[in-house]
């Protein structure tokens, strides 16, 4: 009788990553990186251009054409020149805004400009009331409802004002321009007793709202700015529509210009939802 020897080789797991091809488990970096990327992602920015609303005393975003067509040489260019205050539409607000001391845009820590966000929403008390501010019950009743604490999160305030987005008399309050349309602002905003909570209380990375203040219409201290400030936390304002997040597990990048010495910037603000939401 001949005897046959089968020899068993073992053969890796092998996986089908989008975007990777066939790797085997568990992943390389390079490919876990690849298949992140090409996640589902949300743009939480507004344009800027003509219609981008900014605070009654700023002037507006300008863009001026400088050249678009052929040049001499065959080739296309285009190129522009931009005018733009700091604070307006999709922005930054930089610890240093309402913060003798503090950071400047280009000293801001990239990590407090990244990482998982938390969406509270609060839709439904600013539609009742249009000047709302919200409260340190609303920031523990996320909590509660979802069984953990802000730690280490950027906190996103849903308050449902994207939608009137560039409406600038429904987003504001008023369509007045000038010092004294100041006193005409209605919109939600973070009160200070919940800004405090934050930062004394818990530990968050940076903070954003789609309004364009942390500080309702109404403030005339902006408590609110200048406790998150003074704790060095990022604040990002106007931010778009928030409705396609869930409450928690989205990874968020709100990457501002690097103005040296700014006291914020305009801000390109993006999230990545969850496998589950995709």
């Amino acid at each position: 009788m001949r005897l046959v020897a089968v020899i068993v080789v073992a053969m890796p797991v092998v996986a089908i990553v989008a975007g990777c091809g066939p790797t085997v488990t568990p992943r390389p970096a390079a490919c876990t990186a690849a298949a992140f990327a090409a996640g589902r992602w949300i743009d939480l920015t507004h344009a800027f251009g003509a219609d981008t609303i900014y605070w009654p005393t700023e002037k507006g975003f300008v863009l001026e054409q400088e050249f678009a067509g052929p040049n001499p040489k065959g080739y296309y260019y285009a190129a522009n020149r931009i005018t733009t205050a700091e604070h307006g539409g999709t922005h930054l607000d930089a610890p240093r805004h309402f913060a003798a001391g503090r950071k400047t845009s280009d000293q801001i820590d990239p990590a407090r400009l990244v990482g998982e966000a938390v969406v509270v929403d609060v839709t439904k008390r600013c539609a009742a009331d249009p000047a709302y501010e919200i409260t340190p019950d609303d920031l523990v009743a996320w909590e509660r409802d979802h069984g953990r604490q802000l730690v280490d999160v950027i906190v996103l305030l849903k308050t449902g004002w994207a939608a009137k987005w560039p409406d600038r008399g429904a987003y504001l309050g008023t369509t007045a321009t000038g010092p004294e349309a100041v006193a005409q602002l209605r919109f939600p905003g973070l009160a200070p007793a919940a800004a405090r909570w934050l930062v004394e209380q818990r530990r968050i990375r940076a903070i954003g709202i789609d309004t364009a203040s942390i500080d309702h219409g109404p403030s005339t201290h902006f408590g609110t700015h200048v406790i998150l400030c003074g704790a060095e936390v990022p604040i990002f304002e106007n931010v778009a529509d928030l409705s396609l997040l869930p409450p928690q597990g989205a990874f968020v990048a709100a990457l501002p210009m690097k103005i040296a010495g700014g006291s914020g910037g305009p801000l390109r603000i993006v999230a990545r939802l969850p496998e589950a939401d995709r």
